[in-house]
């Protein structure tokens, strides 16, 4: 498994793979700059009980919907290296299991959002420093609020990966990405099973843990069940 790693690593070192690891947070970093510079007064004021508190709220905000098409985008980009070279069949022959091929895939995506999730809390901790809101930072808190989200998201990140794997064209699982990121942003009275409503981190009993669960559990299982979809397919 390492050497499938490292040769998905390889694969992606001259793509645009990597910058758009570091967009992501950047973005959402830069857009609450902005924020808070214009409106600081105003949302000092209202976070003044807890600043640190507020500076995440308000970067959990923005962090959703960007790791949303953030794994839209990075599964597609991931699984079009193959397609545009049409080497899948090539890929295959290799004396390589296609579990193996599969799991790279997923694990390749899995760790460079990781990634993301990591320069998002380090990206809120500078700004929180800059914004002269002390030391006094909510780690754990700040954990919770950068990585929930995405751990929730597991199902939708493996949906993804395996639309993106099993079509050649890639509008189909970059659009059902973009849709359901739009969705997911009015689902907050969704009902609790609606996978969508998980990356937001509401439920009724309001522990963002159980969202994670489910995610973690629901990922696990589309996980499983697209290794054997894969494992059948006939490569063309």
């Amino acid at each position: 498994m390492t050497r499938v790693m490292v040769s998905e690593f390889l694969k992606i070192r001259r793509k645009m793979i990597f910058f758009l690891v570091f967009l992501g947070p950047f973005g959402v970093i830069s857009l609450e700059a902005v924020n808070f510079g214009i409106r600081y007064e105003w949302l000092t004021d209202l976070y003044k009980e807890n600043l640190w508190g507020g500076l995440i709220e308000e970067v959990s905000l923005l962090s959703v919907p960007t790791i949303l098409i953030g794994l839209t985008i990075l599964t597609s980009m991931i699984a079009n290296i193959e397609h545009q070279t049409n080497a899948w069949k090539q890929l295959l022959a290799l004396p390589i299991s296609k579990m193996k091929v599969f799991t790279g895939k997923v694990l390749l995506s899995v760790l460079l959002l990781l990634t993301s999730c990591l320069l998002l809390a380090g990206g809120t901790i500078a700004l929180g420093l800059l914004l002269k809101f002390g030391t006094a930072i909510p780690f754990l808190y700040l954990m919770k609020m950068c990585f929930f989200p995405f751990l929730a998201s597991l199902p939708l990140l493996i949906l993804q990966i395996w639309l993106a794997i099993t079509l050649k064209n890639q509008a189909i699982p970059l659009t059902a990405g973009i849709i359901g990121t739009i969705v997911a942003m009015y689902a907050m009275n969704f009902p609790d099973w609606v996978p969508l409503k998980w990356p937001l981190l509401v439920n009724e009993w309001n522990q963002p843990i159980y969202s994670v669960l489910a995610g973690l559990v629901v990922g696990l299982l589309l996980y499983f069940m697209s290794l054997i979809d894969f494992n059948r397919r006939e490569v063309k």
